[in-house]
């Protein structure tokens, strides 16, 4: 459960957050995988929990448009939503260690700041397999079948979205 609610949280709009908690949809959607349980292959290439996330993230997809209604959105607001994406700023708080002064507290800011620059130079395939292994805390495995893709692309995948997200902070760090 606190693997889906992490999914669903990194995922969920602020405006439905503020209506919604994250636990009602993990609910809704251990409900759902309730009652689908008996039509789930028991030879499945789709591992467990990868087939429980897709039903979480489901409901959150339902979630959202019951709250914010199934808009068409217009280039400029998919321009908007991408730089606001909140991915890159979980990620940077995951990656940037917690601190106890309060200079200790301004340092990870400012370095919370330059991850989430770095990061979101990165394409969304792979701030999104970051994503999957590092909030998500999913396995290669997993991440493969989420993405309908082989282990081994998964893997190469996770490894190139590493390389250049140590080259996207190698570039911030000389342009400073």
């Amino acid at each position: 459960r606190p693997r889906l609610r992490r999914m669903i949280e990194v995922r969920m709009d602020p405006r439905v957050a503020a209506r919604v908690d994250a636990s009602d949809i993990v609910q809704d959607a251990i409900a759902e995988a309730a009652k689908r349980l008996p039509r789930f292959p028991i030879e499945s290439e789709l591992p467990a929990y990868a087939w429980l996330r897709k039903l979480a993230w489901e409901r959150l997809i339902q979630v959202h448009r019951e709250h914010l209604g199934a808009q068409k959105r217009s280039v400029r607001q998919e321009a908007h939503s991408a730089r606001i994406d909140p991915s890159a700023d979980y990620l940077a708080t995951r990656f940037v260690a917690e601190q106890s002064s309060p200079s200790g507290r301004a340092v990870r800011r400012e370095l919370c700041d330059r991850v989430r620059k770095a990061l979101e130079e990165l394409g969304p395939i792979d701030r999104e397999v970051l994503v999957l292994r590092h909030l998500e805390q999913l396995t290669l495995r997993e991440i493969a079948a989420t993405l309908e893709i082989s282990e081994a692309a998964a893997q190469s995948r996770y490894r190139r979205a590493v390389e250049r997200a140590h080259e996207a902070l190698a570039d911030l760090e000389r342009e400073l």
